[in-house]
């Protein structure tokens, strides 16, 4: 078990944060491989602050993950709990998932997290009950199809809002949700067609 963490000052969890949310914008535009201070830089601390919240690569890999993951899950419980509309309240989800953008961390942050770590575990349970509930809502009020499942909402997700190799569409980003809004069309109950295989889990990702 991690040992618990000592209460930041104000000023210091401002830093914190502000180095968590610069690295998410670099990871995006520069890639994993970006240098620790262009993030200390862009969250306008110097070297000395980054390393003081984060002794090294991966553990601030780890907190950015940690990050995206709460922040998907509470624009997840804030849909549900402020939308009248179940299919509306997952619409609404799905595009504020899509402006984090998960498509393009997904592959950075594979390979420099403890998947098995407690904190992930948790952060990532939430997300998938909070996914969960929203979906189900939906399809209990008949307007969610019935042959889909979290996992195959997440690979849409992560697919649609990733970039596109090479330099050549620059503007991609304009794209993102206007073509969410074509899957979520197709959500939609009741289907115009049957999809071949099984509804995908999000255990079944894992498990890929």
């Amino acid at each position: 078990m991690a040992a618990p963490q000592p209460r930041l000052r104000a000023d210091a969890l401002r830093n914190r944060e502000r180095i968590i949310a610069a690295a998410r914008e670099t990871l995006v535009e520069h890639g994993a491989d970006v240098h620790l201070d262009e993030i200390a830089r862009r969250a306008g601390v110097g070297n000395a602050t980054l390393y003081r919240h984060f002794a090294d690569r991966h553990e601030l890999i780890h907190h950015v993950t940690l990050s995206v993951m709460a922040r998907i899950a509470e624009q997840a419980e804030t849909a549900r709990a402020e939308e009248p509309d179940a299919f509306l309240a997952l619409r609404r989800f799905v595009h504020a998932a899509a402006d984090e953008r998960i498509g393009a961390l997904c592959p950075l942050l594979a390979d420099g997290v403890d998947h098995e770590h407690p904190d992930l575990v948790e952060a990532r349970d939430r997300l998938e009950r909070d996914t969960e509930a929203l979906m189900a809502a939906a399809r209990a009020a008949g307007q969610l199809r019935d042959d889909i499942a979290a996992g195959d909402l997440m690979v849409a997700l992560t697919q649609l809002t990733r970039p596109l190799p090479g330099s050549g569409c620059v503007d991609f980003d304009q794209f993102v949700h206007r073509h969410l809004q074509l899957f979520l069309d197709g959500l939609m109950a009741p289907a115009r067609s049957r999809l071949p295989g099984c509804a995908a889990t999000l255990e079944d990702l894992r498990h890929k």
